[in-house]
């Protein structure tokens, strides 16, 4: 199977001033195909060239997992961006404000946490198999479903994401991506965890 850089839901400057046109540019058409390119040179002949994308994070380590877990995060960071986003509601609004008090104390206590992320890495919105709700942080490649949470939503704080247009002003990025967070998309995915825990 050959993995494929997938295609962004918007225009290379939909997100600005948030994010540039010359940042995606960079960060999908350089970064994140470099990923994608890399595993698809590494997988042949192994157990994983038959495997999705989310199996083989799963199931692999190494070289192999860094480029797979590289290239299935940086699909979920686009997913998590939208031009022009709504708030969370329903059962995900009830969530977050169960655990945060509200989306405003979410919002800094996720800031607070991307903020003190040493190095390079991501910043998360997860649920559990019952639906509690938490922020987690990972390091370079990880990500949490190698530990059977569910993401809702990411934030890349990997220094690529933000300094050509915030250069080392990490706080100055994680103050603006608030208000491209595609709520409704994090919305999906709660809902398909609390169905899933259900069955």
């Amino acid at each position: 199977m050959t993995h494929l850089l997938p295609e962004l839901s918007f225009s290379r400057n939909a997100l600005e001033p948030v994010i540039s046109g010359e940042t995606i540019d960079v960060h999908h058409g350089k970064h994140h195909k470099g990923y994608v390119d890399k595993l698809n040179s590494l997988i042949p002949g192994t157990k994983f060239e038959h495997m999705t994308l989310t199996e083989i994070v799963r199931a692999s380590d190494g070289v192999i997992f860094n480029n797979a877990a590289q290239a299935w995060n940086h699909d979920f960071y686009w997913k998590s961006l939208i031009p022009k986003n709504t708030p969370p509601r329903g059962a995900l609004l009830h969530a977050i404000e169960k655990k945060f008090g509200d989306l405003g104390q979410f919002t800094s206590e996720f800031n607070k946490a991307s903020a003190g992320l040493f190095g390079s890495g991501w910043a998360w919105l997860v649920a559990d198999a019952r639906g509690n709700i938490d922020i987690e942080t990972t390091s370079n490649a990880l990500n949490p479903i190698k530990q059977g949470k569910m993401p809702l939503l990411v934030v890349d704080v990997w220094e690529h994401a933000y300094y050509l247009d915030y250069r080392n002003e990490r706080g100055r990025y994680l103050d603006a991506i608030p208000k491209i967070l595609d709520w409704e998309f994090a919305d999906r995915n709660y809902s398909a965890t609390v169905l899933a825990a259900a069955v």
